[in-house]
């Protein structure tokens, strides 16, 4: 398969705080673009801008050569893929689904498995990069599944992405993104206890991170959401609900792979504990709030 604006029609399913942006980008690329969000609301600057709506996941696989989804959990991917009248049903021959999601591997493998027999082809792509790589379209992008199938709609990628990497096969996109949220995980945990100590140190925080962010210290969780945390900024670049899910997930493969990872373990507990406290809704840098008793609640 050719992917082309001109001969390339593209499904996009889930317009939250990232997918309308990447949407957006394909849009703007010059691909015809089919959309489906579970609130119609949310598609209509695309459908203004000359996407097309259509009332089912289904509708978008059987309009499109290529469908790409960003949406909540493994089981909403797990039913839009294999469900009654979903991607995979609906699909034709020869097409190509790109789950976006950040989901679980072992599903990855068994969406691929089934799609395989029905010539379909399927990449697991999770990415990195928050709202702001959204938006700039510079998002890493984490990919495993057939080696041709990426080659075909690597010029989508690029329209979306700045760091694109085939690491394997099915599956092997969401576990590199496992070993993204895991170092995140702790680092998150990290500033939070630097900042912390600097704070009850009588150091002027802000003066500190000019310091620490240029040294070895230096990460997008320090240097980026740093001063959001010292600024009690905790508006979501992403939900403190979805980090909790990715974390879920990357423990329960740990567990299958008999591997001992403390520090996510903790990371999860502090997680749970924001959640229970009513910040879901929170960017990661809420984390802050459990480490600094002057952080605005």
């Amino acid at each position: 398969m050719a992917v082309t604006p001109d001969s390339t029609a593209v499904g996009f399913i889930g317009l939250g705080i990232m997918g309308q942006s990447m949407a957006g980008h394909i849009l703007d690329a010059g691909y015809r673009l089919n959309v489906f969000n579970r609130s119609r609301e949310k598609a209509a600057a695309l459908i203004e801008r000359g996407a097309v709506w259509c009332d089912t996941p289904g509708d978008v696989a059987a309009n499109s050569a290529v469908v790409i989804t960003i949406i909540g959990t493994p089981a909403d991917v797990e039913e839009v893929y294999l469900g009654a009248g979903g991607l995979v049903q609906r699909a034709q021959p020869g097409a190509i689904l790109i789950d976006m999601t950040t989901s679980s591997p072992s599903l990855a493998r068994r969406i691929a498995e089934v799609a395989e027999a029905k010539g379909i082809a399927v990449l697991d792509a999770p990415v990195s990069g928050g709202d702001a790589g959204a938006k700039s379209g510079k998002l890493s992008i984490m990919v495993g599944g057939p080696e041709a199938a990426f080659a075909a709609v690597r010029p989508l990628f690029d329209v979306m992405g700045a760091n694109i990497v085939l690491q394997g096969g099915p599956g092997a996109g969401q576990h590199t993104k496992m070993c993204n949220q895991i170092a995140i995980a702790s680092t998150v945990m990290a500033v939070s206890e630097s900042l912390a100590y600097a704070k009850a140190a009588g150091l002027d925080p802000q003066r500190v991170l000019s310091s620490i962010g240029a040294g070895a210290a230096a990460s997008f969780q320090l240097t980026v959401l740093g001063p959001k945390m010292l600024d009690g900024d905790y508006r979501a670049g992403f939900y403190v609900h979805h980090f909790f899910k990715d974390m879920s997930i990357a423990l329960a493969e740990a567990e299958s792979m008999k591997l001992d990872l403390p520090g996510l373990v903790q990371a999860k507990r502090l997680f749970q504990k924001l959640i229970d406290e009513g910040h879901a809704q929170d960017g990661t840098q809420a984390l802050f709030r459990l480490y600094d008793p002057t952080a605005e609640q």
